[in-house]
């Protein structure tokens, strides 16, 4: 009952305003025949901010009495939602308002002892005790942070200055590593700067919109309802072995076998030269390398790839004459993509079809990834991890010495090399290389890859911080030090989403007891550490803002000419670039349409490489593939905010169901509704067997959000952007008990 009644909630357009919690209202208002649900208090004060989930960025309107926020309604304004909201969005203040929070710091002094609450003062003297005691018995390379793409801009940018200038540490790495570095290194090495092309406008006035490992339905379903706004009667395709809910409301779903992918888009590369679809004057014009690849492809015919990727030459082919004689077609990807052990490649074989089709710069075109996190942007761009502030070169003198003149330092105190990424992190951390790790909101004990191999190997450390909302998540229960951080909603900040669009997140509540925000969390060890000399500057967020632009000045993320916060929530955030001089009011603004890209003979690059083998084969005694993904829009990652909400749990589903063929099922004997146990070369779990015909013959489903399902996936890694390939291992399945 409560699930269908939340259903009607969140699709009701009638619905404006109401005043009190969610699960409240349910059960005392009943919903009438057409679906309207009666209000009859009207909140006293609306503050408007941004969605602290997706990366979709949605404009929320939330309500307050009291000075305390009762309810949240979507901004019917707002450039990127047009007054919609996910459920999640509707749901957004649940986990402030638990009541399990964290309040105090917490502190374990001797291992699986009990944890003592401790004050702040203290807290952040034992913090800078124990790292700095490592750094002098260890070096620079002791210490290593990881943190997560849901932090303001403001935030992210404050850890990577503090840790790696002020502290002096090399490594730190960003649970965006999990979801966008394929990407980062895709359009970097094609396009010349990470830099994805769209607007969510092109959603609307594409004529063939292509959906690869792409799944908008669920993952983001404000996004699809954008596609549904499209008035030109598109033809919609997706590319997923899985028969996804995108893939069911397509007209055409192309079940290519898992990672079978990039020999498909090979082929279909092939196949629309084949079929007189490249663009020559724009491949003459825009494009370097053409020829190259041309050459590569001929060993890619559609017959040829057909049988690696389980989709018919006639298919592959009908797909290139639709793409060579249609308008506007634009390509879409996300995790099914960049989630590979070759996906650097494939998105690259994405960007390929663009640009030799010439479907760049213009409306409805594009070679587009929809970002994961609602802040993976603001993380690539400005964490120093990867890069130096706004996409700088650590490699570069003259960048590093910008940095060190915009930080007010010795330039010798900025790193000459980039952070190791995640997973090397975690293999310093094996080896005895790293000794002390600070994670900051974010799970990986239930997130990484080989999650059982992970809650062993952070046993290894000597040190263990743990900087969350909740003591309780499966990392933060290992921690030496436990710090309570303030949540989305309890701190101000920027945002970057998936169309560059930087958008402001304000404060509406005041986080419970002891906890703080992340900004002054990193403020205090920053201070209390020394060396620092930027923190007499960057006193609160809109600070650091202003220096973020002064660093952004001249990169093709330019966004000098904001005029501070205020702006950004007139304007309904803002795209960038937007340099100074830059005029208000220019709505939704896509890249690259005087056909210059960013590197440095302005033209885009044509990259390819022969596909690889899966890096883990079925066999007689592990036959069917896994697949992982987003099983509901109401999920969010490890559950650690969305499982607080009554609704989001009630309207989830079952997070441990293990989706199987009928036929696979019958052939072990199994059934719908049966425990079943899936178990790979690495660990098992157990899920409740549902037989559904979409996820196709020989594979299984199993939703992201279960804790146990990195017990199975394989920890292989996209060899130029470390992402880990979470998509595709070998597994079997048999009764429970």
């Amino acid at each position: 009952m409560l699930k269908s009644m939340v259903q009607s909630l969140w699709k009701n357009p009638g619905l404006r305003r109401f005043d009190g919690p969610l699960t409240e209202l349910l059960q005392r208002q009943p919903v009438d025949g057409a679906g309207q649900i009666p209000v009859s208090l009207v909140p006293s004060e609306m503050i408007e901010t941004v969605c602290g989930f997706c990366s979709t960025g949605c404009g929320l309107q939330v309500h307050r009495r009291g000075g305390q926020p009762v309810n949240i309604t979507p901004a019917r304004g707002y450039p990127v939602n047009l007054g919609m909201a996910c459920p999640k969005g509707w749901e957004a203040l649940a986990p402030l308002k638990a009541a399990d929070r964290g309040v105090m710091p917490l502190l374990r002094t001797e291992k699986g002892g009990p944890r003592e609450t401790l004050g702040w003062d203290e807290a952040v003297d034992v913090f800078v005790e124990k790292v700095r005691g490592l750094k002098e018995r260890y070096g620079e390379e002791s210490c290593a942070f990881i943190w997560t793409g849901q932090m303001p801009t403001e935030e992210i940018a404050m850890l990577g200055t503090v840790f790696k200038v002020g502290m002096g540490f090399v490594h730190g790495d960003s649970n965006t590593r999990q979801c966008m570095a394929t990407t980062h290194v895709a359009y970097r090495e094609s396009l010349g700067f990470d830099a994805p092309p769209f607007s969510y406008r092109d959603f609307e006035e594409s004529d063939l919109l292509i959906f690869v490992g792409a799944n908008p339905c669920i993952a983001h379903p404000i996004l699809w309802q954008r596609v549904l706004m499209n008035r030109r009667n598109p033809w919609i395709v997706v590319i997923d072995p899985r028969r996804t809910e995108t893939a069911s409301a397509a007209q055409q779903h192309i079940a290519v076998n898992p990672r079978g992918d990039l020999g498909l888009l090979y082929g279909l590369a092939k196949a629309v030269i084949d079929a007189g679809g490249v663009c020559s004057e724009y491949v003459r014009d825009h494009t370097e390398g053409y020829e190259a690849f041309a050459e590569f492809l001929e060993d890619f015919t559609p017959e040829r790839v057909a049988e690696a990727c389980g989709v018919s030459a006639e298919v592959i082919r009908g797909l290139a004459e639709r793409i060579s004689r249609t308008e506007r077609v634009s390509f879409w990807w996300t995790m099914g993509v960049n989630q590979g052990y070759e996906a650097v490649r494939t998105a690259q074989a994405i960007i390929n079809l663009a640009l030799m089709t010439g479907n760049m710069g213009r409306p409805g075109t594009g070679a587009n990834s929809i970002t994961g996190q609602c802040n993976a942007m603001g993380s690539r761009l400005f964490a120093m991890t990867g890069t130096l502030p706004a996409g700088r070169d650590f490699g570069s003198p003259a960048d590093r010495g910008f940095t060190a003149d915009w930080l007010g330092v010795d330039p010798a105190r900025i790193p000459e090399r980039k952070s190791l990424e995640y997973d090397r992190i975690l293999e310093g951390v094996e080896s005895g290389r790293i000794r002390g790790l600070w994670i900051i909101a974010t799970n990986p004990a239930h997130s990484w890859i080989g999650r059982r191999a992970l809650r062993e190997l952070l046993g290894k450390l000597e040190f263990l911080v743990v900087q969350d909302l909740f003591a309780d998540t499966e990392t933060a229960e290992l921690a030496d030090l436990y710090l309570p951080a303030a949540g989305w909603g309890e701190k101000a900040g920027t945002f970057i989403n998936s169309e560059r669009r930087i958008s402001y997140t304000a404060k509406v509540a005041e986080p419970p007891g002891g906890a703080l925000p992340d900004f002054e969390i990193f403020r205090r060890i920053g201070l209390h550490w020394g060396g620092c000399p930027w923190l007499e500057a960057w006193t609160e967020p809109e600070a650091v803002f202003q220096a973020l632009q002064e660093a952004s000045k001249g990169k093709p993320c330019d966004h000098s000419g904001v005029q501070g916060y205020a702006d950004l929530r007139e304007q309904g955030g803002i795209q960038w670039p937007y340099p100074n001089g830059s005029h208000p009011g220019e709505g939704e603004r896509r890249l690259f349409e005087d056909g210059r890209f960013f590197r440095e003979n302005g033209r885009a690059l044509f990259c390819f490489e022969a596909p690889a083998p899966n890096p883990e084969a079925v066999d007689a005694a592990y036959p069917l593939v896994l697949i992982t993904g987003r099983g509901s829009s109401a999920e969010w990652h490890t559950g650690t905010r969305t499982s607080r909400s009554a609704v989001l749990r009630a309207l989830s589903g079952m997070a441990d169901r293990v989706e199987m063929h009928p036929e696979d099922a019958r052939k072990r004997g199994l059934r719908s509704g049966q425990r079943v146990v899936v178990e790979s070369r690495r660990g098992k779990m157990e899920g409740t067997l549902c037989e559904e015909v979409g996820v196709g013959r020989g594979r299984i489903f199993i939703p992201m959000h279960d804790g146990e399902v990195n017990r199975l996936t394989l920890a292989a890694f996209d060899p130029y952007s470390r992402q880990p390939s979470y998509k595709a291992c070998a597994v079997e399945v048999r009764a429970a008990g």
